[in-house]
């Protein structure tokens, strides 16, 4: 009772702070409104595109949550880099074949690129994020930090709106404003999207032709050379100095034969399409002893969608597969691999069965999960009870299936 009496003494003042936290972003709209027309919005489309919004102040969490730079590489690979991704997205180059191939007559870029690439960012267009685009920009362009980057996104969203490209119903994304098949933000869009299927509009959400074409387009202004790799894993010589790795630190592909850095099965790197003074780096995403990668040029186009080495990886690797591959040759430094989505779904089928509430069995990971996730750990004496969605609690679990219920005495 003493509990819910308090809840009741500070109902109003929570209800006041909601209510300031209102007016200050309805005062936020009215400035935003005048910076907009500088940027070619009307006050008819800001007026038709702002109607109603209310501010999200969860999006403000996410700002330093990136799972590019929060989450274990070999657990980032494992949900992004499976087989269900590999299987669909040759699906994806069969069934888009006429397609892929004008988008690479035109533009240069691979058809495994391009489709690697809309199988990390949307799944192949099957998941686009829930949030409403404006809400969560306009919100990111009132509060918090990088408050001038959003708000350039979001007046390039509102402009979208305005010409026609895309439409609001249903408009959503991620929290930081990126949407449709490929995940492009609105100033990209704004400025790459290209028209694929000539219908005159640019729409990266409706339209798979627009989508996969844009993609191409960015990488190819990014800087792809056709015909060439992004790189490949490679093996070190014994004493290789770590410090010489890093994307930064580039030197002549013959540099990196003669100091020893060789093909995974121990053969000379010497790719047919890639001149010896062309320029390299090698990559060591965990450590000295862990899958090891030399890349050239068309991995900073990669790398330039999102600028996160994981991220890079993923695309790479994924294309990879795509063409054929085997997958890595060398294993991370874990006794704890990350699982795919497959095996994710698995593990919360057993939180589930083991009564906890953890919501829809979809693969995705979030605080629920880690949460029943941590609770099974302590039952199970693991430790540490972190909650991660690693192999051991996966297994431990597997071994640890409820029996039957016991039968009643007759």
């Amino acid at each position: 009772m003493k509990r819910l009496a308090c809840l009741l003494l500070l109902a109003p003042a929570f209800a006041a702070q909601a209510d300031q936290a209102d007016q200050a972003f309805q005062r936020c709209l009215v400035g935003l409104k005048t910076a907009a027309a500088g940027k070619g919005v009307s006050a008819a489309s800001f007026d038709r595109y702002t109607a109603g919004l209310q501010p999200d102040p969860s999006v403000l969490e996410l700002l330093d949550a990136q799972p590019e730079f929060t989450t274990p590489i070999w657990d980032y690979l494992a949900g992004l880099v499976d087989a269900e991704r590999v299987a669909d997205g040759r699906a994806m180059l069969e069934t888009h074949r006429e397609l892929l191939a004008r988008i690479e007559r035109e533009y240069g870029v691979d058809a495994a690129t391009v489709v690697a690439v809309w199988g990390v960012e949307s799944d192949y267009g099957r998941v686009f994020g829930k949030r409403p685009l404006l809400v969560s920009l306009s919100t990111l362009s009132c509060a918090g930090r990088r408050q001038e980057f959003f708000r350039g996104e979001f007046f390039a969203t509102l402009r979208l709106l305005q010409d026609g490209h895309i439409q609001a119903e249903g408009l959503t994304g991620s929290w930081a404003g990126a949407f449709g098949h490929t995940q492009f933000i609105p100033s990209t869009y704004a400025r790459i999207a290209v028209d694929g299927d000539g219908d005159g509009r640019r729409d990266l959400v409706g339209s798979i032709p627009d989508a996969l074409a844009s993609t191409a387009n960015y990488l190819k202004r990014a800087g792809w050379r056709t015909g060439q790799p992004w790189g490949f894993e490679v093996k070190l010589p014994q004493g290789f100095d770590a410090s010489l790795a890093g994307r930064g630190k580039r030197r002549p592909l013959s540099d990196w034969t003669a100091r020893g850095v060789r093909g995974v099965d121990g053969s000379e790197v010497a790719p047919p399409s890639v001149p010896a003074s062309s320029q390299a780096a090698v990559l060591l995403p965990a450590g000295r002893d862990a899958p090891a990668f030399l890349v050239f040029r068309n991995y900073d186009a990669i790398y330039s969608y999102n600028a996160a080495e994981s991220y890079a990886l993923a695309i790479s690797l994924l294309s990879d597969r795509l063409r054929g591959g085997e997958g890595l040759a060398a294993v991370w430094p874990t006794d704890d691999p990350g699982l795919s989505r497959a095996e994710r779904r698995r593990l919360q089928q057993s939180l589930l069965d083991r009564g906890h509430d953890i919501g829809e069995v979809d693969g995705m990971i979030g605080s629920n999960t880690r949460r029943a996730i941590q609770a099974e750990q302590r039952r199970l004496g693991m430790q540490p009870a972190d909650g991660r969605a690693g192999r051991r609690i996966l297994e431990a679990l597997d071994s640890d299936r409820p029996g039957p219920e016991p039968k009643a005495a007759e």
